[in-house]
């Protein structure tokens, strides 16, 4: 019975997601069509996924750990579990951000047009293609938009719930642009829909806003310490949620 309920919720939690969008594309199509409408997406992704949050019941507890300067930009980085990610983000982020997303979220009907409007896909396999995408991010900074990355590079569906190793590409972005980096933590996301089953599951979805940390000054030479420090931040508190799997980890080395 525990089992035939938890396949109902999670149909119903796919079909929230699709209905749901699929109401709102009219906007998003809207929007997308010039840059200047861009910052009205934010809007549009809180009210989609308050919709859908709602609809399945889901418990959100958002947790920003300093007041954020509306007039500034960020570079958001987040651990990444799950492709419930981009959907809690779109709902609690302080401000409008791009995200730079693997391309083959571009092949989604509807969802696809609107990312590749709004966002900046990667395709990780292409140095070429990863060196467009680098740029344009920066080009999204001088338009005055935030960013969010995901520095593990993909889904991290390993040694969960620890952290796979990070990429630079944020790191060289906030350096450059001298950008405060955002590190973001999503604990429980890869027990809601975890990449490999993508089977729903009921429970607390949370995310954590930690202070930014600022960049003006540095060099290249200071990337390892800084994304360092991006990755403790995240990883700390992870480890707080699931203090036996770290205790282990710590253990072994």
């Amino acid at each position: 019975m525990v089992k035939f309920l938890k396949t109902i919720y999670a149909i119903w939690g796919f079909f929230s997601f699709i209905i749901f969008y699929v109401m709102c594309f009219p906007l998003f199509a809207l929007v997308v069509q010039r840059r200047l409408w861009h910052k009205y997406a934010n809007w549009l992704n809180k009210i989609w996924a308050s919709f859908v949050f709602t609809s399945i019941l889901m418990p959100i507890k958002v947790v920003k750990k300093t007041q954020f300067d509306k007039s500034r930009n960020y570079i958001f980085c987040a651990n990444h579990n799950s492709y419930l990610d981009i959907p809690i983000v779109g709902f609690s982020s302080p401000k409008f951000v791009v995200f730079v997303g693997k391309s083959s979220l571009v092949k989604i009907p509807l969802f696809g047009y609107m990312f590749k409007k709004l966002h900046i896909p990667v395709n990780r396999r292409s140095i070429k293609d990863s060196y467009r995408s680098f740029e344009d991010a920066k080009k999204a900074i001088e338009r005055n938009h935030s960013l969010l990355i995901f520095p593990e590079g993909g889904i991290n569906d390993v040694n969960l719930p620890d952290l796979k190793k990070f990429k630079d590409g944020a790191f060289r972005i906030a350096i450059e642009k001298e950008i405060p980096i955002v590190p973001v933590t999503i604990p429980f996301n890869w027990i809601i829909l975890p990449d490999e089953t993508l089977q729903l599951t009921w429970h607390l979805l949370k995310i954590v806003y930690h202070e930014p940390i600022e960049t003006k000054g540095l060099e290249m030479k200071d990337l390892p310490i800084l994304k360092e420090k991006v990755k403790s931040t995240i990883r700390e508190e992870m480890a707080r949620h699931f203090p036996a799997n770290f205790s282990k980890k710590t253990a072994q080395l």
